[in-house]
């Protein structure tokens, strides 16, 4: 019997490409033959949306991709649509009176709703299997769900609801699980990786250091690499175990919003500017090497002109090795929303922005630079027509600079290669194999 074709159309972030993977992973053992399609389109029968609802604009990509899929649908070239993930976890209500062509909306994690609905067999699938979409080589490892923090300008917790980690046993048998199918390099992710383990059971304790740990002895784990710590409460005892252990990249991602105590205080983000500067301090001097990714915002209510000169100053300062920013958006429902004006110009925010990405675009090609003549160990991802393109243990998949390295024999695809650097861009290392 002809299995029936489910295109899975993930949008948003790397925690919901693991939902979306999850997913797959049900609906095959439940008998239906799950796909993934980056490109919204679509050769399947039944096309799933997992939607994003984090800012604005990820609100308008969702809704616009499950219209697009909803004309499919009234064209009879897909048989039924269906939504899950962020948006329709935050509007259930809303949503169906206004696309009433969608078959079924469904939760975040409502995994059992919707396998049911489409195949009514729950399988008795493992609770951390899935199927893999990135590269074989590479995966993100989800290590927990939600968050408790409540800053005021995030409606993550709105969303996903309050902080729950996943057992570290049950994280050790995904890794060895997914070594076993040729993982190498994973990609720990959480909405809040400081708070993983306080949320255990006794008898489950585990705190994030235990976790590293735990899964740097797996045989076959090549890279480990953190994102998404938050600095209030930060775990300070895995600096030690990320500085002695090879097999975890020296990188981490830690959004530290703004500098400013007054713009800090106001974010209810729970730390300040001297905390701030002493926990970076003890990062670096902890992890010697170690490349930091952060995330800032302009635009808060409250940010004049002296809060963002302190937050350009504090960008200049720290020479952040990669650095992401955006401007304010008010999102419904959250603390700001409630209590704040967003009486800051459109443009003030965006003239913000793009002063603080200038400086950092100086501050990245200077560390660009920096590298050319030393030999790096390169992942290699994929090739073109002119280079093999990889990245170092100081580059996520996706965000962050790759290196192109030179074809010659030797080379694979999946593989690590040490290369020496000869040439420097913006975004991008030039190499040859040593």
């Amino acid at each position: 019997m002809k299995r029936k074709k489910v295109d899975i159309v993930s949008l948003g972030c790397s925690k919901n490409l693991v939902d979306s993977e999850r997913l797959m992973k049900l609906l095959s053992d439940a008998g239906m033959d799950p796909c993934h399609e980056p490109e919204h389109t679509s050769s399947g029968d039944i096309v799933v949306v997992n939607t994003c609802g984090f800012i604005g604009d990820a609100k308008e990509e969702s809704v616009n991709t499950i219209l697009e899929y909803a004309d499919m649908k009234q064209r009879g070239e897909i048989e039924a649509l269906y939504v899950m993930g962020c948006l329709s976890e935050r509007y259930r209500k809303e949503l169906p009176a206004e696309i009433p062509e969608v078959d079924g909306w469904f939760g975040k994690t409502d995994w059992s709703g919707i396998v049911n609905r489409l195949v009514n067999r729950y399988p008795a699938t493992p609770p951390y299997d899935r199927i893999i979409t990135t590269p074989r080589h590479h995966a993100y490892l989800k290590i927990s769900e939600g968050c408790d923090r409540f800053c005021a300008f995030c409606a993550i917790p709105l969303i996903t609801g309050r902080y729950h980690s996943r057992p570290p046993q049950e994280i050790e048998a995904e890794v060895k699980m997914l070594v076993g199918r040729g993982v190498k390099e994973f990609n720990i992710i959480a909405q809040d990786l400081s708070a993983y383990g306080a949320d255990l059971s006794a008898e489950r304790k585990s705190g994030l250091a235990d976790l590293l740990k735990r899964l740097s002895d797996i045989d076959g784990v090549e890279w480990l690499r953190l994102h998404y710590a938050y600095p209030a409460g930060f775990p300070k005892d895995i600096l030690p175990v990320m500085a002695e252990r090879d097999n975890i990249c020296n990188y981490l991602d830690i959004a530290l919003q703004h500098i400013s105590d007054k713009v800090l205080k106001a974010m209810r983000r729970k730390v300040g500017k001297k905390e701030t500067l002493e926990l970076l301090e003890e990062i670096r001097t902890g992890v010697p090497g170690i490349h930091l990714r952060t995330t800032l915002m302009t635009g808060f209510p409250g940010e004049g002109e002296e809060e963002f000169a302190e937050l350009l100053q504090f960008v200049k300062e720290q020479r952040f090795e990669r650095m992401g920013a955006f401007a304010y958006c008010e999102e419904e429902g959250t603390f700001a929303a409630k209590n704040y004006k967003d009486d800051i110009p459109q443009s003030v925010k965006d003239t913000r922005l793009d002063a603080l990405m200038e400086a950092q675009q100086e501050i990245s090609e200077e560390i660009q630079n920096s590298k050319v003549g030393s030999v790096l160990k390169v992942m290699v991802d994929r090739e073109d027509a002119d280079y093999f393109i990889g990245r170092t243990e100081w580059d996520s998949p996706e965000v962050d600079p790759e290196v192109l390295i030179v074809k010659e024999p030797g080379i694979k695809r999946g593989e690590f290669c040490n290369v020496k650097i000869t040439e420097a861009l913006p975004f991008e290392l030039i190499g040859i194999k040593e």
